[in-house]
Parts: C-alpha cells; sequence; structure tokens
C-alpha cells in the first residue's frame, strides 16, 4: 500500500465541479500520472466490453496491473474511503473483465493482477490524497 500526498495545479482544482464523470476522468488522470512516476507502463485506459469497464491496464517488471481508479471529494468522504467501494460484487466483476482482456488479446499466460487506486481530492488545500493498493482483488 502507498499513500501519498500530492500538491494539485490550479487548473484541476478551480475547474472541477460535482459532476462524477469529471471527477473520475481527474482521479484517472492522477492515478495515471502516479503509475508512470512509479515506473509502470500504461497500455490502455477505458477498456470497455460489454460486462463493464477497466480505467487502467498498465505494465510493470513483465506483469499486466489492471488498475480500478475510485475517487472522492474530501467535502463528502465522511470517512469514507474511495477505495472501500471496491466491494465482492465489483471484485467479480472487475476478474470477469480482466479475464475476458486476458482472451481476446491472447495474455492467458501473462502474470496479472488487479490493484486499486482510491483517490481523495481536497479542493480547498488543493491537493491529493493517492492510495495505491497492489494486488487488491485475488482470483
Amino acid at each position: 500500500m502507498c499513500v501519498l500526498y500530492r500538491t494539485l495545479g490550479e487548473f484541476h482544482v478551480l475547474h472541477m465541479s460535482h459532476d462524477t464523470k469529471k471527477l473520475g476522468e481527474l482521479g484517472e488522470n492522477l492515478a495515471a500520472e502516479h503509475l508512470i512516476q512509479n515506473g509502470y507502463k500504461i497500455i490502455q485506459r477505458n477498456y470497455r466490453n460489454k460486462i463493464g469497464e477497466i480505467d487502467i491496464i498498465a505494465k510493470k517488471n513483465g506483469a499486466l496491473v489492471f488498475v480500478e481508479v475510485k475517487t472522492r471529494e474530501s467535502t463528502y468522504s465522511n470517512n469514507f474511503l474511495p477505495e472501500q467501494n471496491v466491494d465482492f460484487h465489483k471484485q467479480s466483476k472487475l476478474k470477469k473483465l480482466c479475464e475476458m482482456y486476458l482472451t481476446q488479446y491472447k495474455h492467458e499466460d501473462h502474470e496479472w493482477q488487479i490493484d486499486v487506486i482510491g483517490i481523495i481530492l481536497d479542493k480547498s488545500h488543493k491537493n491529493a490524497t493517492i492510495n495505491h493498493i497492489q494486488n487488491a482483488v485475488y482470483g
């Protein structure tokens, strides 16, 4: 688990609204930056199929890493971490999505894992808390 505090530029914070799609996009962009800074190579973003979506697919040390990103504004967190939204149902769905991706792209023999990145955005202090949980979902 990695928790880091990151200062946000004015652009991100001042233009952020309560629109969940924009909030999600901002979180995914921060997560992608975090991954790149930590040696991951982004392979694909927003992989979709009939079951759902995988936010980020990356590679590190030869393994595929499927990343679910959950973002929340600090004013709405109520001591509830965004990564806690990855419940049993969401975990099952993620596993199926990953298996479908591996089959579709013929990577069945590849080592892989599912990570979760939780992000809490604090507009008033213009920063973000990023919690990267590796191997968060087990097959």
